[in-house]
């Protein structure tokens, strides 16, 4: 996944780091249109700066950095950034970012390592160092419970032969690792419902979405995502073998442009609603959406979605959904209610990667990744105007983004001094 540099470039960028780059973003005086939804009529909303700030956290594979952006009433910019990792040789590949619930600490995965990767720790105030532990190989997306007790990483295991990977479930107050739990090759998507009873993840090279029980540890159910072969089942998901994966893009980019007709997901991304009723399902190979019922664990339907569908995000209302197009440079709002695609919003640069939205529904803070030498890109979408409002620059290979909880108007988020 990251894109190597030599020696000499690392430790360029470790002891001579450039001036951190500040992009602000300004609104025009007057009223601005956002896109008409499709098959309505078009509204012409007018686009303000928030009353307060919003803080979000984004990690940067190929530099081996984490920024954190601010966007409020004058604009976004990066207000601090730090790097992460060990080898100055090679990258240690931020890959993932979670805040707690309380927003007091903030947890990175370095997909690389020697020999896995790991999960640090940090306060989100200063940036502090609080502690790491090493996990499995490739230690990508996550999410802490809304309890704040745990975090779920899954091993996505990028290397060597397609063999099943795992989900570690790690103790957020010692940081010990207290369950490795099978699931299936290249798990992505970490995802835990509002309960925080069940995890939800995708496996990128054997169609399935699988569900873990929090409380027994253990696979409760999976589900078969294949065009036409959509079933779910209970317990583990089988071993696969032989041409088990035929069609997929075995680099795990999510870019290749599948087959004309293919009927192969590739799921990338998995997101409960907030009831806990419904998960959707990224297929990033026939760019749509598995709506599953959880209770019945049937799928309701298939919503059509961008090329190369990657990752998701929902309102806390339930009403939308963020998609991140990975293939078509562009990031898409869906009604869940209806399926229809509200809104298609073109990004400045290509490989759109995470999104994440703020606690009262107004933003969605968007990373992404950018081609070469491009730096990555933070892009902020109003969800009410459904237009982008702003951008700011961060690293190169933007990834992993969270955003924190909102604080109320007359206290700030944390911020650096």
């Amino acid at each position: 996944m990251s894109a190597r540099r030599d020696s000499e470039e690392r430790w360029i960028q470790r002891f001579a780091r450039a001036a951190t780059l500040i992009v602000v973003a300004s609104f025009d005086a007057g009223a601005q249109k956002a896109p008409a939804s499709l098959g309505g009529a078009s509204s012409t909303p007018t686009i303000t700066p928030p009353a307060i700030t919003y803080t979000a956290v984004v990690a940067s594979e190929s530099v081996d950095r984490v920024a954190v952006v601010e966007f409020g009433p004058s604009g976004a910019r990066v207000v601090r950034q730090h790097e992460v990792g060990v080898m100055l040789a090679d990258p240690d590949g931020p890959h993932g970012v979670a805040l707690e619930p309380s927003g007091q600490h903030y947890y990175v995965t370095t997909a690389h390592g020697t020999p896995y990767g790991v999960l640090w720790k940090f306060a989100t105030a200063t940036n502090a160092y609080v502690g790491q532990v090493m996990l499995g190989n490739f230690p990508a997306t996550m999410q802490v419970t809304p309890d704040g007790s745990k975090v779920v990483v899954v091993n996505f295991n990028l290397h060597g032969d397609m063999v099943p990977s795992d989900v570690s479930i790690v103790r957020t107050d010692s940081l010990q690792e207290i369950a490795r739990i099978p699931t299936c090759a290249m798990p992505h998507g970490s995802r835990i419902n509002a309960a925080g009873t069940h995890h939800y993840s995708v496996c990128m090279m054997d169609e399935q979405l699988v569900e873990i029980d929090l409380d027994g540890l253990q696979v409760s159910r999976h589900f078969l995502l294949t065009k036409g072969m959509e079933r779910g089942m209970a317990g583990p998901p089988p071993a696969r073998g032989g041409d088990a994966h035929a069609g997929h893009d075995m680099s795990g980019h999510g870019m290749a442009q599948p087959a004309a007709g293919s009927t192969t997901c590739s799921p990338t991304w998995a997101q409960p609603s907030p009831d806990g009723r419904t998960v959707w399902v990224a297929c990033n190979g026939t760019s749509d959406l598995v709506e599953i019922d959880v209770p019945s664990w049937t799928m309701r339907r298939r919503i059509p979605a961008g090329n190369g569908v990657y990752n998701l995000a929902v309102t806390r209302d339930g009403t939308m959904l963020v998609a991140t197009n990975k293939r078509a440079q562009s990031v898409s709002l869906i009604d869940t209610r209806t399926g229809a695609t509200l809104a298609t919003l073109p990004t400045q640069r290509r490989v759109v990667h995470g999104a994440a939205i703020t606690s009262d529904d107004r933003y969605a803070f968007v990373s992404v990744e950018g081609i070469g030498s491009e730096p990555g890109t933070v892009e902020i979408i109003d969800l009410r105007a459904r237009t982008t409002v702003a951008r700011v620059d961060v690293g190169q290979q933007a990834g992993g983004i969270d955003v924190l909880p909102t604080m109320p108007a007359s206290t700030s988020a944390p911020r650096s001094r």
